[in-house]
């Protein structure tokens, strides 16, 4: 009887036929598309409603590796303010990285791909696969020119955008060559003009850790250098074979690539003769492990508990797998002490000692704006209350000081946001903020996760006293 009613007030009733339900969930995913394609007007409409003040205060993304910053967009669409990203992402739920995408998939796809913009409100084409063209055509690397792009657009909306990812890589490519983009780099080689981005990579998800205390790679590398990287695992996986490892081969391949990581002398072969003029190796893995375990006092002994929880990807981990990653040889172990998080930690300058940092790291596991979940080791620690330099000549208490209850981690995004913006916070109870945007939208962050304190409601609401609106074109 619960679940019936629950059903029905979901608009789903539980005496529909086969026939019926198969023509219910098309409608769903029919309404699910037109939300989709309207979220992505209304995405470039708040774009438009908040230009930047100057290049420099406009959106983008950074390039991993260097300072450089490219568009959320390319070019021909236009610039969109660098902080208004943040609310529109609180809005929806997202963090702000995700919302930053959406704006500009919506004004790549409004300014530089109208055709294939026309077929997704048209409902020829799903939201989620133009957005995955105009992120290909945003991030080319030579960029693409508007006239570049609409050519992409005119042979992508010829398919109705029926292309795979390989697909579309092929015709970025033709296309770079066609405009001669690649030319424009005095280091690129004209043969190679018609080259897309470079594909290689090698990415270690450290964000995202198994259960069994594994992390992802991936990577992308020359014909030449990944078989070399296979026989070097297939000669590794052998080895430890001979040696006696009872470990499955897929097993096997994956601590031979570590080896390889720790330049080979995991295995300690060079040792293996016990010659005594041979050199000291130096230490090929420094663990620095940080992960929580239980642990209890018999008399003068520590107990463990058998489970713990690692800070990264918040996953649970085994102390027999701790004890496993730190018992191969040349390993250097680091152990920290505990910290008591309900103890305050105060500092009598603006600067945050090691150890009040540490303190706010394990109290707020990542950065505390509302969706965000950058990893707290990556983040600033920020005074909540600023602290102020002319506090202390001037015979005034510090407003701002540099103690537990002020400090929370933020990202460098929601950092310079907070100190640049009208969004404002302030700590409720000890790792739990209460965040109001600067429409007046109020969130609740804590450790668990996000709270919305006020869904939004239809209509524009009123701006808080003291805190502009967004300047209207």
């Amino acid at each position: 009887m619960i679940e019936t009613v629950a059903a029905e007030a979901r608009g789903v009733a539980d005496d529909l036929s086969p026939a019926e339900v198969l023509s219910a969930i098309r409608d769903r995913k029919a309404a699910e598309d037109r939300a989709a394609a309207d979220q992505l007007v209304l995405a470039a409409r708040w774009a438009d409603l908040h230009p930047p003040e100057s290049i420099h205060t406009a959106a983008s993304f950074t390039v991993p590796g260097s300072q450089h910053e490219e568009p959320i967009a390319g070019e021909g669409a236009p610039l969109v303010a660098e902080f208004c990203v943040a609310e529109l992402g609180t809005t929806l739920g997202i963090t702000s990285t995700a919302a930053k995408k959406l704006i500009g998939h919506a004004l790549e796809l409004r300014h530089r791909l109208p055709r294939l913009w026309e077929q997704v409100h048209a409902g020829a084409v799903p939201a989620w696969r133009a957005r995955a063209i105009a992120d290909t055509t945003i991030h080319s690397t030579p960029p693409l020119t508007a006239e570049a792009a609409g050519f992409v657009d005119a042979q992508v909306a010829a398919v109705a955008g029926r292309v795979g990812s390989a697909q579309l890589d092929r015709l970025v490519a033709e296309t770079i060559g066609r405009y001669d983009l690649a030319t424009a780099d005095p280091a690129a080689d004209p043969e190679d003009g018609y080259l897309h981005v470079d594909p290689r990579h090698v990415t270690v998800d450290t964000d995202d850790v198994h259960y069994a205390g594994t992390l992802r790679i991936e990577a992308e590398v020359d014909i030449a250098d990944a078989l070399d990287l296979d026989r070097a695992l297939a000669h590794h996986a052998a080895t430890q074979a001979a040696l006696g490892s009872l470990l499955p081969l897929d097993a096997r391949r994956a601590k031979a690539l570590g080896d390889l990581a720790r330049t080979q002398t995991a295995l300690d072969l060079a040792g293996a003769g016990g010659d005594a003029d041979e050199p000291d190796l130096p230490v090929a893995r420094a663990v620095v492990i940080h992960a929580h375990v239980d642990a209890s006092f018999s008399g003068d002994t520590t107990v463990f508990g058998p489970t713990g929880r690692m800070e990264n990807g918040q996953r649970l981990v085994l102390l027999e797998q701790i004890q496993s990653w730190c018992a191969d040889s040349r390993t250097e172990v680091t152990i920290k002490p505990v910290i008591d998080l309900n103890t305050t930690l105060t500092a009598q300058t603006r600067k945050v000692p090691a150890t009040i940092r540490e303190q706010v790291i394990l109290r707020d596991r990542t950065c505390v704006f509302p969706f965000c979940s950058r990893p707290a080791r990556r983040c600033d620690i920020d005074h909540i209350i600023p602290w102020d330099d002319d506090a202390h000549a001037e015979g005034r208490p510090q407003p701002g000081p540099t103690t537990t209850s002020n400090l929370a981690c933020l990202c460098r995004f929601h950092h310079r946001l907070k100190t640049h913006s009208p969004w404002r916070y302030e700590m409720t109870t000890p790792g739990v903020f209460a965040w109001t945007s600067p429409h007046g939208h109020r969130y609740r962050r804590d450790h668990t996760g996000t709270t919305d304190l006020e869904p939004l409601v239809r209509g524009e609401s009123p701006a808080p006293p003291g805190i502009p609106r967004p300047r209207r074109r």
